[in-house]
């Protein structure tokens, strides 16, 4: 019998294709699901009957696992909690997209270690844990509703094409799957791109929607000082944390990003676009560091979600983050040890700036080894 399919974008009620939508995968059902790479067929994790038959209609060898489809990396940390920093960095910068994060599935404590075995043979067959957090909006909202993560793998046969489109996942597995929601064309029609995550390293195990280069940015621990109008103290530290590391791992300023580190600076009431202060520009030339290049920004929702650690000049300005971003006050910390602040130095002398730095420089040394524990090893080796 063919799978029951419903055009989303025809129907009266979104909150009605979820339900039940949530409703099939609760029954047992296999259901053809958009992402925005591929489309998808999923089964509940609490369903062994149910993700059996989806390694049958595959036709996919034992040691093939399939992933975990979550709504985040809150759910995924739940499954595999010891997965590391460098895992959270990606998935906090990856998710919702079309990356999946391949982790140990051997963490104590973890809930992979709860699921039932006839889930976990296809899962965790070989000690990993695959992680998907798609970018679909249908997706994501079963993702909400459905308790507990989906198992998730493309639509199609092994070894065949994957599906694109609602079309292509019935040709594929029609007789198999219960309910295809059918949303469309995949936004990008490629698979997405798994990345095997250490806590210190990773390794790309497909090259897919996203390329091993960005994977490398996007893995680089970042740092934003942050102060008031990114004008005088946040982009002063920017340059002296920038040498501090440079110094500590013997390279120049501009090969910190080669290695796995990225200093920025922002402002809570910046106007983008402005010039550091000219005492700000005098002194750092006096330590051999350059910053006629830097622009002035506000601190965003963009830069708060990327940032591995966030260092506030005063009190006030870490309070001011934490009221409008409280998810980020894990990564957030103020410059000086013991919660001094550091005064604005705006409108002083050189004097006052030379006085400022010193400052700095003192909470930047407080926070250098924690920084260089962070940074990947494969991207701190040296040339062969």
């Amino acid at each position: 019998m063919p799978p029951r399919v419903i055009n989303v974008a025809q129907a009266d009620d979104l909150r009605d294709v979820v339900h039940r939508t949530v409703q099939a995968l609760a029954e047992g059902q296999l259901v053809g699901v958009p992402t925005e790479t591929v489309y998808g067929i999923a089964a509940s994790a609490d369903r062994p009957d149910a993700v059996a038959r989806l390694a049958e209609a595959k036709g996919r060898a034992a040691s093939a696992p399939f992933a975990l489809a979550v709504k985040g990396a809150d759910d995924a940390e739940d499954y595999a909690p010891q997965w590391g920093p460098l895992a959270r960095r990606l998935a906090r910068r990856c998710w919702p997209g079309p990356v999946t994060l391949v982790v140990g599935s051997d963490h104590e404590g973890g809930l992979t270690g709860k699921l039932c075995d006839g889930i976990r043979q296809h899962v965790c067959p070989n000690g990993t844990v695959g992680f998907r957090a798609p970018a679909n909006r249908v997706l994501q909202d079963v993702l909400r509703m459905h308790a507990g993560p989906l198992v998730l793998t493309s639509a199609n046969a092994s070894g065949d094409p994957e599906a694109t489109d609602a079309k292509g996942c019935v040709d594929a597995l029609g007789d198999s799957l219960g309910l295809v929601l059918d949303d469309g064309p995949a936004r990008y029609g490629q698979a997405s791109s798994v990345v095997r995550v250490w806590p210190d390293r990773f390794e790309m195990l497909r090259e897919g929607v996203v390329g091993k280069p960005t994977i490398e940015r996007l893995s680089s621990y970042l740092v934003v000082m942050v102060c008031t109008g990114n004008t005088c103290r946040s982009p002063m530290a920017e340059g002296l944390m920038r040498r501090k590391l440079a110094e500590r791992l013997k390279v120049t300023d501009d090969e910190l990003e080669s290695r796995g580190l990225l200093v920025a600076s922002a402002g809570l009431s910046a106007s983008n676009g402005g010039r550091a202060a000219a005492e700000t520009l005098a002194l750092l030339e006096e330590r051999g560091i350059s910053l006629a290049a830097h622009s002035s920004q506000m601190l965003s929702d963009h830069l708060i979600r990327q940032a591995d650690l966030l260092l506030t000049m005063t009190r006030a300005h870490r309070d001011a983050i934490l009221g409008h971003w409280p998810e980020a006050a894990p990564r957030v910390k103020m410059m000086m040890p013991g919660g001094r602040d550091v005064p604005d130095p705006i409108g002083g002398s050189i004097e006052v700036y030379r006085q400022c730095a010193e400052q700095l420089e003192q909470g930047i040394d407080h926070h250098l080894d924690a920084i260089l524990k962070e940074i990947r090893t494969d991207a701190t080796e040296g040339p062969d």
